[in-house]
């Protein structure tokens, strides 16, 4: 493996800007900032959102939902039933037309080649 085909692994401190919320994951980012959390000094990338902050992690994601999922659902996908009935008429029947068609002889088997037959040698 070549050594310049990959950028460094290392543990960078991820700060969250909404929360503050920091933690440390091994990543090949190479931020310039560096802060010391928990003894040690790490590179720092600050993300805009994490599970910190994301609405749905911390449970004030709120949806109104004013008819049921399942109603929703069913009510999209049942099949309406018909008002009434319909009269089926039943088909007429076709008039039949003599269509003619060409006879053509069947093909006989090629007959196989008898081999030659060979000359009595004369000694």
């Amino acid at each position: 493996m070549k050594k310049e085909g990959h950028p460094p692994y290392q543990d960078v401190l991820f700060v969250d800007t909404a929360t503050g919320t920091k933690f440390v994951c091994g990543t090949t980012l190479q931020p310039q900032e560096k802060e010391v959390f928990e003894g040690k000094e790490y590179p720092v990338y600050r993300v805009p959102i994490s599970s910190a902050s994301h609405p749905f992690f911390t449970g004030s994601q709120q949806f109104v939902d004013t008819e049921g999922r399942v109603d929703k659902f069913r009510n999209r996908y049942t099949t309406k039933k018909p008002a009434a009935p319909k009269k089926v008429e039943e088909p007429k029947e076709d008039k039949k037309v003599a269509v003619k068609t060409k006879k053509v002889p069947a093909k006989k088997p090629a007959a196989k080649k008898a081999a030659p037959k060979k000359k009595p040698a004369d000694s």
